[in-house]
């Protein structure tokens, strides 16, 4: 696209939206400032490094196989440059541990090391990219339905060892990059039929919990993140909403929004008030659901949008942060990479430009039908010409020029696995 065309839409569009109170030069600012957590498990569809890894298993499913999944780390972290071109901005890696550098050598979980994420923490700082990370209970012969909710103590004390060394690792990781590494605990525990001993396996949980977060820590913050129900475990999950929702906000935990862990009529927007009145920060996960947590790829649909406009007009932006999660295997992994961190800036940048202030005034005088109309009618504002001026400001593909670069990367990479 021509690059006098971009700048003279922009221009068009600054004026339109001057008209309303917005300012897009402070918008592209603070969308400058907006740093993705992208998901390194959409590259490989959740296999990880660790050697003969078996199936994927604790709740969760990747569905398609789609050629040119990555293999090794190497192909992971050529996929995450390549998608990193063509995504403007720059963002975080969101790392399992799984995903740790084992150099083919087994390593049980509880007996991961810093060590083994040294390799990541280099090639995180040459591709100024800051690292968070994910306890990983899922896929292991010692997953079965339960894991820190266990009652089998040595079942129950493994997982427990795991997530210590998982915050230890994420300790030096956010020393190392000088910036804190936000790491995300999730456990897919509950029951596929009626469960009777509901409360045994929470106060499991919350005993499994006290222990893990006994050492404090200064370069890292925790994430705890609920779920509905997991495949396979559909009756009882003891990681429920009430149960991480009230352990964050009593032990001042961040709270993980993954916008796939309600029941559909519910609106993860909505959580967002409610929960930084009573939690430090927020961790989102974004992905997109359709009828259950399938984790298809985040477009800029009504719920994503509403999302991110509820975060800007909670004037929380300091206060969450941002994560992808889905692992889409049905299309080109690294086009669903960058359709989906795309559709989530471009979600963001429509909140920045909402018209807060008159919506505000409008709200506070009781305007209902002023209010509701420049809702609507901000809908057709010319975002997009603002996006164009993003992306060609950060040297990235314009529109939809990025589809070429994908299928030339398939073409000359990915095809050839």
């Amino acid at each position: 696209m021509k690059t006098e065309l971009i700048q003279k839409a922009y221009e068009i569009a600054k004026e339109r939206y001057a008209a309303v109170g917005v300012d897009t030069d402070k918008v592209l600012a603070q969308l400058q400032d907006f740093h993705l957590s992208l998901h390194c498990w959409q590259t490989d569809d959740v296999v990880g490094f660790e050697p003969k890894a078996g199936a994927l298993s604790g709740g969760i499913q990747t569905t398609g196989n789609y050629p040119g999944r990555a293999r090794d780390i190497d192909e992971v972290r050529a996929d995450i440059i390549k998608a990193k071109s063509l995504i403007p901005g720059t963002h975080r890696l969101n790392l399992h541990e799984i995903y740790g550098d084992f150099q083919g050598q087994f390593v049980d979980r509880d007996q991961v090391e810093v060590k083994h994420f040294e390799s990541w923490i280099q090639w995180a700082k040459e591709n100024n990219m800051k690292l968070d990370f994910n306890s990983s209970s899922f896929s292991h012969p010692k997953s079965g339905n339960l894991s820190l909710s266990s009652p089998d103590n040595s079942i129950r004390e493994f997982w427990i060892e795991h997530t210590k060394r998982c915050r230890a690792i994420s300790e030096a990781i956010g020393e190392a990059q000088g910036d804190p590494c936000i790491m995300n605990l999730w456990v897919h525990d509950g029951s596929k039929d009626i469960t009777v001993n509901r409360l045994k396996y929470r106060e499991l949980f919350k005993d499994s919990l006290d222990q893990i977060f006994a050492t404090e820590y200064k370069n890292m913050k925790d994430c705890l993140e609920s779920k509905t129900f997991g495949i396979g475990l559909e009756s009882y999950t003891v990681g429920s909403l009430e149960f991480c929702a009230c352990y964050a906000a009593t032990h001042n935990k961040l709270y993980t929004i993954d916008t796939g862990h309600y029941h559909p009529t519910e609106s993860a927007a909505d959580k967002v008030s409610s929960m930084l009145l009573f939690v430090p920060e927020l961790m989102l996960h974004v992905s997109r659901p359709i009828r259950w947590d399938s984790d298809h790829v985040t477009i800029m649909d009504d719920t994503t949008v509403d999302l991110f406009s509820e975060i800007v007009r909670a004037d929380a932006l300091n206060r969450v942060h941002y994560g992808l999660d889905y692992f889409d295997a049905s299309i080109n992994r690294i086009g669903a990479y960058v359709i989906g961190s795309r559709a989530a800036q471009k979600s963001m940048l429509r909140a920045l430009l909402e018209p807060l202030n008159t919506l505000r005034s409008y709200e506070a005088n009781e305007q209902g039908f002023e209010r509701l109309a420049l809702l609507e009618e901000a809908k057709s504002l010319p975002w997009n010409a603002v996006w164009d001026m993003f992306c060609l400001k950060n040297d990235v593909p314009v529109g939809e020029e990025f589809i070429a670069e994908v299928e030339k990367y398939e073409a000359e990479v990915t095809s050839k696995r």
